[in-house]
């Protein structure tokens, strides 16, 4: 099977289930956003990280995926049946968020999205989390989605920027507080 059909060549695409839209369609916008913050999280798991984090970021790439074909999903075909994000995914990334946040101080001040490298790539992901979490928001009333999407990725966000602040730690990294009026 060749990786290339055309059938893209005029700025459509189908959906999964076989409707055809526009490329730039809310949906298609929303799940290439959610497929770039996977990317970026891939990239984040490549990284020289505890195996601890590296498992976690392997679960949540997977939770993306799944969340990108429910949304690419038209729901025309009742013979399709996806994976869904479960209670249990956003109790999972809750109690991983706890978990690291026993090792850090409590936070005084707003923080640069800065400090080291691994540390600025958390806060990539965090912020291309944001906009998949907007995308959502803009097509929820199209969908008869689960709610948990939206809920999966705001908890989303809190990991990358608490996984930011624990990397910095424990790579002796240093938090960079925002200076206002500089």
């Amino acid at each position: 099977m060749k990786i290339y059909t055309r059938n893209g060549d005029k700025g459509k695409t189908q959906l999964l289930g076989g409707t055809v839209v526009e490329k730039n369609n809310n949906r298609i916008e929303c799940y290439g956003s959610i497929d770039e913050l996977n990317a970026h999280i891939g990239n984040l798991h490549d990284q020289e990280i505890p195996d601890n984090i590296k498992k976690t970021l392997f679960i949540i790439q997977n939770k993306l995926f799944d969340m990108g074909s429910n949304i690419a999903y038209d729901q025309k075909n009742k013979n399709i049946e996806l994976p869904i994000l479960k209670e249990k995914d956003l109790k999972y990334l809750e109690e991983v968020i706890d978990e690291l946040e026993k090792e850090l101080p409590m936070l005084s001040n707003f923080i640069l999205p800065s400090g080291d490298k691994t540390a600025s790539l958390c806060h990539i992901c965090r912020t291309v989390c944001r906009r998949a979490e907007r995308r959502i928001v803009s097509i929820h009333s199209d969908l008869d989605s689960n709610n948990l999407n939206l809920k999966y990725l705001n908890r989303l966000s809190d990991f990358l920027f608490v996984l930011s602040r624990y990397l910095l730690k424990i790579n002796n990294g240093q938090e960079i507080n925002w200076e206002k009026n500089l």
